[in-house]
């Protein structure tokens, strides 16, 4: 590492690829996470042991190809948490990149690198992968714009699968105007014009944040326009982190059971969660699956076209770098809490960086109904 690029790159030479067509990005530069292929590069995936079973990609992903083919240059891969699996940013084999809004307080995850390239301005775009969050919270850690796509909107050919049924990719900015032409680069669509829009907050999510950035977040929905309140979660917060959880393991049994079975080499923080996912109980699958498949439909029945949920993308501001306690691991709880719901649902989500404390920034999320991405980008962009 060294002081410029703060840890934000994978080790060896920086990846560039120039524009291959001309548009709405001319001029612009993006960064892609190492889960995400680039022609003629190993996908590493953020683990040594991953990477030595793979073989240089042959084409880049869709994804890659849809900014350069926008007028996007290429500018290098970023760093990961291990295959995806965290929110903190932390990767014990390649070094935690450092948060360049909060050098002492760790950047997020595990789309860690392509965050913090973008928050250096080492980049004007970064691409991430969100399953649970993983593009969400470290755009609230960093002050960035953040965006994940309704789930199945956007290719994930070329993308190293974690929880299929779940992952996304998605996209960090710093301006607005960035995130919108970036999103719709993705898309393949046209932007949409901005419009009004029923907004509803999700009052009973502040009762995860903690209690000193409950009022800048309040304040930050305000910001966008009076809202109803509602209760998101109907009293069973705990259940939505259960679920959650116990499917995404199995997503992930399904994706990389080959991979676990050969034992592979993984950090202090990351071995526990994949040992977890090994000891489930297939039998609780099926009642898992039939509580997802209601509570999607309630979010659909929350969120018709022309409607749009605020909560809190975080529970508060970024913990200290290296610090693994108690209240790290609530921490990481509350968050994949708050980040459940459109999860589940398979909703689109834009996070915005309009709240601080202790000068550091907190995100604030703007949740659509599945397929409103185009409304929500404009909406939260324009």
């Amino acid at each position: 590492m060294t002081v410029t690029d703060f840890g934000a790159f994978v080790p060896g030479p920086r990846t560039r690829l120039e524009p291959t067509g001309s548009g709405p990005l001319d001029g612009l530069t993006f960064v892609a996470k190492d889960l995400i292929d680039i022609a003629g590069s190993v996908t590493g995936g953020g683990n040594p042991d991953w990477h030595g079973q793979q073989t240089p990609a042959a084409t880049s992903a869709v994804v890659v190809q849809r900014l350069l083919q926008a007028g996007a240059a290429m500018v290098g891969k970023t760093v990961t948490d291990e295959l995806a699996f965290s929110l903190e940013g932390e990767n014990e084999h390649y070094g935690t990149p450092i948060n360049p809004r909060c050098p002492e307080r760790l950047p997020g995850g595990s789309s860690s690198g392509s965050a913090v390239a973008v928050a250096a301005g080492l980049a004007d775009l970064g691409l991430g992968t969100d399953t649970g969050g993983s593009v969400r919270v470290p755009a609230s850690f960093c002050g960035l714009y953040g965006f994940r796509p309704t789930h199945g909107r956007v290719s994930l050919e070329g993308v190293i699968p974690f929880a299929p049924t779940f992952d996304t990719v998605g996209l960090f900015a710093r301006t607005p105007a960035h995130l919108l032409a970036g999103g719709v680069a993705l898309l393949h669509v046209p932007p949409a014009e901005k419009r009004a829009m029923r907004l509803l907050l999700a009052a009973d999510a502040f009762a995860l944040v903690e209690a000193e950035a409950v009022g800048p977040l309040h304040d930050a929905a305000a910001t966008l326009g009076s809202a109803e309140e509602i209760d998101v979660y109907a009293g069973r917060s705990a259940k939505y982190l259960e679920a959650y959880a116990t499917l995404q393991g199995f997503d992930v049994l399904g994706a990389l059971g080959t991979f676990l079975e050969s034992e592979p080499r993984f950090g202090a923080t990351i071995a526990p969660r994949f040992a977890g996912v090994r000891a489930l109980d297939p039998a609780v699958e099926p009642r898992w699956r039939a509580w997802r498949k209601a509570m999607a439909a309630r979010m659909r029945a929350l969120l018709p076209p022309g409607a749009l949920m605020l909560l809190p993308t975080t529970p508060g501001i970024a913990p200290l770098r290296f610090l693994r306690d108690a209240h790290a691991e609530r921490f990481y709880q509350a968050a994949l809490t708050l980040c459940s719901v459109a999860g589940l649902g398979g909703l689109p989500v834009v996070t915005l960086p309009i709240a601080m404390f202790g000068g550091c920034p907190l995100g604030l999320s703007v949740i659509a109904g599945p397929g409103e991405d185009e409304a929500l980008l404009a909406f939260a962009c324009s």
